[in-house]
């Protein structure tokens, strides 16, 4: 007696309609995830930015940093404002030496901005596909005010070091951080920058590929800037209000 044996399982086609069928669903999906991903990833950017601005007010206002002993309080860098790296104090007996403090306690920033990272020169701090970096005015040259960046183990700089390396008077008055993608396309678009006003501009981070801002190339101080100078006491160089940045990007006004 013969008994007709069915194998059970797919055919070559319906595996191959199967396949097809999910590639269209990954077309559709993938694009929209990482669309969704960029956008949380910016949104958290400005919120950073944001929360930066509150703490620099506040370590302003607490006086908890007066280098050149006049009564004002300054600015500081991620390290100081995290608690992580100490804080510049004024000395009588060496007025024009910034000594290590105390470190500020409770901090500002959450600890987590104390580990920063090394951009080659200055130090940095990475967080959710976004660098961030401060800057802090260094000496005048002239009229010009230049942009002074944190050291990579956090801080000013350590004890002893001339306060001419930074600007203690402007650093009473000025102060600005840029957020900027990892990977521009993967965990974000659009440049972010803030300062002593509160307000952050964005950048669509379009220019040529050399002057992309990425974790390979990052904005210079004045970049955020108008172009009458390079210089942090110049205003922000908003498109809508006619003026031109000094990297030659269109900065706009992020909406609160």
């Amino acid at each position: 007696m013969t008994r007709n044996k069915k194998t059970g399982g797919f055919t070559l086609i319906e595996l191959m309609i199967v396949v097809a069928i999910i590639a269209v669903i990954a077309a559709i999906a993938i694009p929209k995830l990482m669309s969704a991903r960029i956008s949380a990833n910016e949104n958290a950017a400005i919120a950073t930015l944001r929360t930066i601005a509150g703490a620099q007010q506040q370590l302003q206002a607490s006086n908890a940093m007066d280098t050149d002993g006049d009564g004002g309080g300054e600015y500081g860098f991620f390290g100081e404002l995290s608690g992580v790296a100490p804080l510049r104090v004024f000395t009588v007996a060496n007025p024009a030496v910034g000594a290590a403090g105390a470190t500020l306690n409770p901090p500002f920033l959450a600890t987590a901005f104390g580990s920063l990272q090394t951009d080659g020169t200055n130090g940095c701090v990475e967080r959710q596909g976004y660098l961030f970096k401060i800057y802090l005015p260094g000496a005048r040259a002239g009229a010009v005010i230049p942009g002074v960046g944190e050291i990579p183990a956090g801080g000013a700089a350590a004890a002893g070091t001339a306060l001419a390396t930074w600007n203690s008077a402007d650093c009473e008055l000025y102060w600005c951080a840029y957020a900027w993608p990892v990977e521009v396309g993967r965990t974000g678009n659009r440049v972010f920058f803030i300062n002593q006003d509160g307000d952050v501009a964005a950048t669509a981070n379009l220019a040529t590929a050399a002057a992309r801002y990425s974790a390979q190339t990052e904005p210079a101080f004045s970049a955020a800037y108008s172009n009458v100078a390079a210089s942090m006491d110049q205003p922000t160089a908003f498109a809508s209000m006619g003026f031109t940045s000094n990297d030659g990007n269109l900065w706009t006004q992020v909406g609160n």
